[in-house]
């Protein structure tokens, strides 16, 4: 159907062959432990921003690490002179290219930090600044916004602090569980058609998650945005109840990330108050989980530990940008005015 469609259906077998070979994450973790790294900032832009956001989660609750995403244009406009001692700074990149993320590695390797690349080439400028790089390995990606470099991203990222803390469960389940439910993920794409042709004439979106999945909101929101031209709004489940759940009326389409764990309970407690309000729900979740009509619920195979829901959760929202994309009359492989390397300085 488009190229798009195509690079989405592949993600599966990136994520088993990435998790098949557990080795460079190992290797990588003993360097960055070896080297001190007691704090983590991430550099990245655009998708590969979102991944960071999942991977400040990985770093803060599963290795007990202070972790926030870099301020790239401190060290590149600004000139800060940054203390990097002791800090862990990976930069994320689909192209490693852009210069402003590869600047800021440098300069962090320059002073004192460790620094590791994530990115789909092994070559790249980013690569080049880092002392050591992870390869995504997803191949050649042809359309314009990004779907298969975004999940193997998050596996990367998943490997890498699994090894970290020696967390064996994850890495297995990366390596067969997490692969079998993105392919089995994708027999929702009917109800995703549907869900689509009900918002083909929409203005606006609000699309929230928390926890982990609060990177599947960022970067399902960002998907709309580049394909449909739509106003789609992310917010953290927490962040939206101070203050711009005050836009919601009714009919206000809200798409909510529920995926079991620790901020079910209060995902589902969120849509109950969307309903109150009259908002028109749509709520990707586990199969089985119970939420109430009239929401419109996409069921998802989500029986994996909590930390890798963002591999399966994102397909959904990369199938519902792409089918909107269509409904509304318009090319997902090549949206107006966007190219595949952005350069930022």
């Amino acid at each position: 159907m488009t190229i798009m469609r195509d690079e989405i259906l592949e993600q599966a077998g990136i994520v088993a062959r990435l998790a098949g070979d557990p080795e460079p994450y190992r290797a990588a973790a003993a360097e960055a432990r070896a080297a001190g790294a007691r704090f983590v900032l991430y550099a990245a832009r655009g998708t590969s921003d979102n991944a960071a956001v999942y991977g400040k989660y990985l770093a803060t609750i599963l290795a007990g690490l202070p972790a926030g995403l870099a301020v790239p244009s401190a060290a590149t406009v600004y000139g800060a002179a940054i203390d990097f001692r002791d800090c862990l700074v990976v930069g994320i990149s689909q192209s490693g290219e852009t210069p402003d993320v590869a600047e800021y590695v440098a300069q962090a390797r320059a002073a004192g930090a460790y620094t590791l690349a994530i990115t789909n080439d092994a070559g790249s400028l980013l690569a080049r600044a880092a002392h050591g790089t992870l390869a995504t390995g997803a191949g050649r990606e042809r359309a314009v916004a990004a779907t298969k470099t975004y999940t193997s991203q998050l596996a990367a990222l998943a490997l890498f602090w699994a090894a970290w803390t020696g967390e064996d469960r994850l890495t297995a389940s990366l390596a067969g569980d997490v692969p079998a439910a993105m392919e089995a993920a994708l027999a929702v794409e009917d109800r995703v058609v549907d869900v689509a042709a009900r918002l083909s004439h929409a203005d606006r979106l609000l699309v929230t998650g928390r926890g982990y999945n609060y990177a599947t909101a960022l970067e399902t929101a960002l998907k709309v945005k580049e394909t449909c031209y739509l106003a789609a709004m992310p917010f953290s489940a927490a962040d939206l109840m101070h203050g711009p759940i005050a836009v919601v009326e009714p009919r206000y389409p809200v798409l909510l990330f529920a995926a079991p764990g620790k901020t079910l309970a209060g995902m589902l407690e969120l849509e109950a108050e969307l309903r109150r309000r009259d908002a028109e729900t749509f709520v990707v979740a586990g199969a089985g989980t119970a939420v109430p009509a009239p929401a419109t619920v996409i069921p998802l195979p989500l029986d994996l530990p909590e930390e890798l829901t963002p591999l399966v959760t994102a397909l959904p929202g990369q199938l519902l940008a792409l089918h909107l994309s269509l409904a509304r009359g318009l090319d997902p492989d090549t949206p107006r005015g966007l190219s595949k390397v952005t350069k930022t300085y």
